[in-house]
């Protein structure tokens, strides 16, 4: 059991002390660090991990694809509970629920200034002086900046939502991350064209298009998941998939998309909605090339400075094609993605997608298991 003791205004001294998982470089594996007591700000939150789960932005970063300052916290996709709150300014949920000890939490990516010209405009996700859970080097004063601890210090401006005790930690884990991006996706696409009785194809069937899948059936949507792997074609069907294509098939055979546009009905052998989740130049390529007049693509996977493609700026003007990226997520958006789960993952298995979990003292072998590809999310509890 934890025990909360306030020594002095703002500190927090932890009994038994905080742990967190701190990375040190490629090549080196985790060490354990003891953080007896943190100094909480007004509005801050100490936040007692429930479980956290592997993206895959944290193996990228140890395996060196990732540029990353070290020592590093890793983890940014976890819930938890709340066991201490800083003093001097009430925390406050998105939906305006003022925080309370005990809650069960989860929240954003990234703790935004509030003030600038970014956060001003609605894009708090881009703030312009961010502060990023699982991506900033270990500092002293927040030490518990990772979700691969047993606690996590959550910084004043970070959107933080209240979950309900019955929803499994394991399909709730990835919420602040991968739900809440297809939620932005979704919300960009339905900008310029509705769900309902639309095709969409979908690039990529990791936690992102298995969750957009779901999502764009529930509205109404024919879904089409084009994925290499066959099976995590497979796994689309089970997440609301009309058709699986592989994106190396050849033109009207079996796994085609153009078949599975036709298959569908499709106007014209086109798609309304394409959303882009896997990073591959020639998805989006493919995308761009295939949505029909008046149609949208989002482009949520490309993360990596180094992918590009070539566009045609007379197709896009002459078939009125919107191309839009988004990148993590708005408050709303978060808030939006947790109401969903709430109910969704009753009828869709998004339980199942994490396969295997491990203590948090045993974290390198999480980034094993990770690395072999046979789970879409590793579960680490503290």
């Amino acid at each position: 059991m934890t025990v909360i003791e306030r020594p002095r205004l703002g500190q927090v001294a932890i009994t038994p002390s905080a742990v967190a998982m701190a990375w040190l470089g490629v090549g080196h594996r985790h060490e354990m660090v003891a953080v007896p007591a943190v100094t909480l700000g007004p509005g801050d939150l100490l936040v007692a991990i429930e479980l956290a789960t592997l993206c895959g932005s944290d193996l990228h970063a140890v395996s060196g694809e990732r540029r990353a300052s070290t020592p590093l916290v890793l983890g940014h996709e976890q819930l938890g509970r709340i066991v201490a709150i800083g003093e001097g300014a009430p925390a406050r949920a998105v939906d305006g629920t003022r925080l309370i000890v005990g809650a069960r939490v989860v929240w954003s990516v990234t703790a935004a200034c509030g003030g600038c010209q970014s956060c001003k405009a609605g894009f708090r996700q881009n703030c312009l002086s961010p502060r990023h859970y699982g991506r900033e080097r270990m500092q002293r004063g927040w030490e518990l900046s990772g979700g691969f601890a047993s606690h996590i210090q959550v910084l004043a401006g970070t959107a933080v939502v209240v979950i309900d005790e019955e929803i499994p930690a394991e399909v709730v884990a990835p919420v602040g991350c991968a739900t809440a991006t297809v939620v932005a996706a979704l919300d960009a696409a339905t900008r310029i064209t509705g769900l309902a009785g639309t095709t969409v194809v979908i690039a990529g069937a990791g936690l992102l298009g298995l969750t957009a899948a779901a999502m764009a059936r529930d509205a109404g949507a024919r879904v089409i998941v084009s994925e290499p792997d066959p099976d995590r074609r497979e796994n689309a069907r089970s997440f609301g998939a009309a058709a699986v294509v592989n994106p190396g098939a050849a033109s009207g055979s079996a796994l085609s998309l153009d078949r599975a546009l036709r298959s569908l009905g499709a106007r014209g052998g086109h798609f309304r909605i394409g959303l882009e989740f896997s990073g591959s130049p020639q998805a989006m390529a493919s995308l761009i090339g295939g949505v029909d007049v008046g149609g949208v693509v989002v482009l949520a996977g490309t993360v990596s400075p180094d992918s590009s493609i070539v566009i045609d700026p007379e197709a896009l003007v002459r078939r009125l094609v919107t191309v839009t990226g988004v990148h993590d997520s708005a408050p709303l958006q978060l808030l939006k993605a947790v109401d969903y789960l709430q109910e969704a993952w009753r009828r869709w298995p998004f339980g199942a997608l994490v396969g295997a979990e491990v203590a948090l003292d045993q974290l390198d072998s999480a980034f094993e298991i990770a690395a072999a590809g046979d789970w879409l999310r590793v579960g680490i509890r503290p």
